[in-house]
Parts: C-alpha cells; structure tokens; sequence
C-alpha cells in the first residue's frame, strides 16, 4: 500500500539523502521544514553543509514539474511534494501554530484524511506528540544499526583442545585451522563450530582445562599469532586481554591495518593506548612511518557555542583537549610523584609537541575535502559523530595514513544519536568483514582508571 511519508527538519539535517529511503512511497515536505532549513544554510558546520545540500537536491526536482503537485523521486514510483496546505485542519488549541513542529503535525493530519501517512523524525518529543493526535510516527531507520548488545565487538571467548594449544604454543609460526575452534551456542548450551569473522580476536581457552588459553587473530584463511603482545609502545604494557588486542591493532602499519575502531567504558584506556602507540610510530620508530599525530573530536561546538567569539580555531579547541593532555602529560612523565619542577617540564614537553605540531589538534568539520598523507590520526569520542561524518573522516586518509575511531556507544551527548544511529556504531557495522578494518571492543571489568572510575561505568 502506497504511503505518505512527511519528514521534518531533523531527518534532512541528520541525513539529506533520506529523500530517496522510501522507495515506492511519497515523500511529503511541509514548507515550514524549508524555512527551518533555511536557518541553518549559512552555518559553517556539518548542519549547515546538510541544509545546503537538501535545498540542491530539492531544487534540482523543480524541472520536472510541479512540487506542489508531486514530481517523480525515483524509478520504484516515489514522489516528493511540497506541502502547503491542510492550514484549516483541526489542532489542540494550546498548540500554537507559530511553532514548526505543530504546523508539521497538522500537515501530517492533514494528509492523514488522503492516504496513511506516517512522522519520521528524530525528535522524540514530536514522535510523542504526533501519538497525542493519533498519528503513527517513526524514527529513521536506514542509519540505525543493530542494538548494542548485539553490534559487532572485533573479539571472541572460543574453544579448542588441549592438544591443539599445545600445537599453537609450540613456535610463533604455527597456525589453527578455523574448522578445530568452538564456540559455545546459547540456544543449545553446547559447544558448535565457531563462525569467525576476518580479522576477529580470539581468547581461546581449552575444553578440558579452563586455566589452559592462548590468544590468536583470525586472518580470513587461519587463526594466527599475535605480533605485538611483548611489545612496550611509549613505556606502555597492556594490562589486560582487551588492551593486548587494542594494542595489536595499533601497531599493525597502516598498510595492514589503515583503519582501527576501539569502543569501550570510560577508562578502559582507549585514548590514552592511541596516544601512546602514536608517539611510537612517530617518535620512537626509526622508520618514521607518520609524519604527524592528528587528533580531532566531533563535538567541538566550532560553529555554536563559541564559534564566533575571538581567537583563532587552536584557541577555540584547546579547552576540549584537555583530556589528551593529561594523557600526554602522564605519557611523558609516568605515574611516578613529581615535584613543581617536573611537573612544569612535563607541561613543557607536551607543549612543545604542539608548537612544534608533532601532535596537531583540529575540529572535525574542518577535514572535508583533505587528503592525509602519512598521519597517525585519532578521531576521539566519535559516538558524538553522524554516519555522514564518520564515513567523511575514514575517506580521508591517502597513502600511509592510519585512522583509529575511539568512543563509548553508551555515553552520547549529542541530542538526536543513539546508540544505534551515531557514527561510531554504524562505522563499526558497516566496516565489519573487511580486510582492511580492525575492532576491539573494552569491556567494563577492563576499566584501569581506578576502582572508582570502573565501578560508577558500570553502575552509572
């Protein structure tokens, strides 16, 4: 059955190619949305790119007839109309119509008496509100992903005998056929045939003795050793199974492994492992295999909150940057206790790595359009980002540029994302099974911040 689909301004400004997700269907705009979206064209941010792009895409469609009228979307049959009116139909009169989203709703009302029409936003509030007038409302759903229970986590707690460890153990070259790991299945509490996906990590423990394990990597063909287990970068010595993986995948070389996504709790030492395999490669390595380490967050309000005060875009930034220099700071002077004067060169030193732009630090919004060569870049609290700019930032990278997600799923701040719609997640999906992508996912008993610090992630 033929349906109407009236979207409102927070779909377009999320997803300006939502347009063509409802194949055979009518796609309703009310004008109220274009004004909204007008609001926002000037803006130097990936909202205002977004807006820009729906109003191109909607006016290339006026050539083809009238959008008053409908104009064909796509070759399944869609339609996409400008809707102006329906300003008679019924609305509670405490609902004033001067607000965008009433006057959405009673477009939606309107055309409710035509044909079966459905809400699609991403405003939870609105999506309430359209249940008050009984009108069936949606969240988009062509980014959304799998629950997070169910997302893709880079690891895997598997089975195999004693005597096939054994083997393993024997010398670093020795390899596990796929066909001799287990996994254990919920559904009939037994051991079955493990599936494995490329690239996937492996803690393998014995099927007669609990305490007998080894851990491996699935390259698509066979499950191998582990490279870097004994390895050190910066000083730094995992301190558990997840941060032995995380740091596998980070020293790999970009050719092997360009792309790296860690999710994981707060304090299970995501950033921290970054910087200091990054300052490995770039400082430490005699290959000098990157040039610079590149560190952007997406919740920079560069646009918003501060954009247009004085100062340039590094004085704009440093305040949420804070969080990489302490893990610098800590990098370059350890745990140890200092007295003010090492304190102050440990300061000293981390400026210094800035000024000299060894560590550069910049807005996410600002790497559209670049082609990075050889940087070691961390794109930091990526659960913030949109799908369209996680997939912007990882089509970035050139030649010997290495790329690492880091975010927890479960700590969103921006408004319209969740866990299953922000970029990290739908990064972590979508890349899931290529050779070219490595994921570990922390768990919360891998919390080594502190106590404290693991207990209120779990608990909080």
């Amino acid at each position: 059955m033929e349906k109407y689909y009236v979207l409102d301004t927070s779909i377009l400004l999320h997803s300006p190619h939502a347009l063509f997700a409802f194949n055979e269907h009518t796609v309703v705009i009310p004008e109220v949305v274009l004004e909204e979206l007008d609001r926002f064209k000037s803006e130097a941010s990936d909202r205002g790119a977004n807006s820009r792009e729906v109003s191109r895409i909607i006016d290339s469609y006026r050539s083809q007839g009238n959008l008053l009228e409908g104009v064909p979307l796509n070759k399944q049959g869609g339609m996409l109309r400008i809707e102006t009116n329906h300003l008679n139909t019924a609305m509670p009169a405490h609902w004033p119509l001067s607000r965008g989203d009433n006057r959405i709703l009673q477009v939606c009302k309107g055309c409710q008496k035509k044909r079966h029409t459905i809400l699609v936003s991403r405003d939870t509030n609105m999506r309430v509100k359209a249940s008050i007038l009984s009108l069936q409302a949606e969240d988009y759903r062509n980014d959304k992903v799998a629950s997070i229970e169910e997302q893709y986590t880079g690891r895997a707690n598997v089975y195999a005998d004693s005597k096939t460890i054994d083997a393993f153990h024997q010398d670093d070259t020795n390899v596990i056929d796929p066909s001799l790991i287990l996994a254990f299945e919920q559904n009939t509490h037994s051991l079955q045939p493990a599936e494995l996906e490329i690239n996937q990590f492996l803690l393998i423990q014995s099927t007669d003795n609990d305490r007998h394990t080894a851990l491996g990597r699935f390259d698509g063909e066979k499950v191998v050793h582990l490279r870097y287990q004994s390895h050190t970068p910066f000083g730094v010595t995992p301190r558990n199974i997840g941060q032995v993986f995380m740091q596998e995948c980070l020293l790999m070389s970009a050719k092997e492994a360009p792309l790296v996504i860690i999710k994981g709790p707060a304090g299970t030492a995501k950033t921290f492992y970054s910087l200091a395999a990054g300052l490995h490669r770039t400082l430490d390595s005699k290959t000098h295999e990157y040039h610079h380490l590149l560190i952007c967050r997406p919740n920079i309000p560069m646009d918003e909150d501060i954009g247009f005060l004085p100062g340039s875009e590094k004085e704009k930034i440093d305040p949420y940057m804070r969080a990489v220099r302490d893990n610098l700071f800590t990098l370059i002077s350890g745990h140890k206790a200092l007295d003010d004067k090492e304190v102050a060169e440990g300061e000293d030193t981390v400026q210094m790595l800035f000024d000299r732009r060894t560590i550069q630090a910049e807005a996410l919004a600002y790497q559209r359009g670049r082609s990075l060569q050889k940087y070691w870049m961390i794109l930091d609290e990526m659960q913030n980002s949109t799908p369209r700019q996680a997939k912007g930032v990882i089509t970035r990278p050139g030649v010997g540029t290495k790329i690492i997600l880091l975010g927890d799923p479960e700590q969103i701040d921006h408004p319209f994302l969740d866990s299953r719609s922000n970029g990290l997640s739908y990064a972590s999906e979508k890349m899931r099974g290529s050779t070219l992508c490595f994921q570990v996912t922390l768990q919360h008993d891998e919390c080594e911040r502190s106590p404290l610090a693991a207990e209120a992630a779990l608990r909080l």
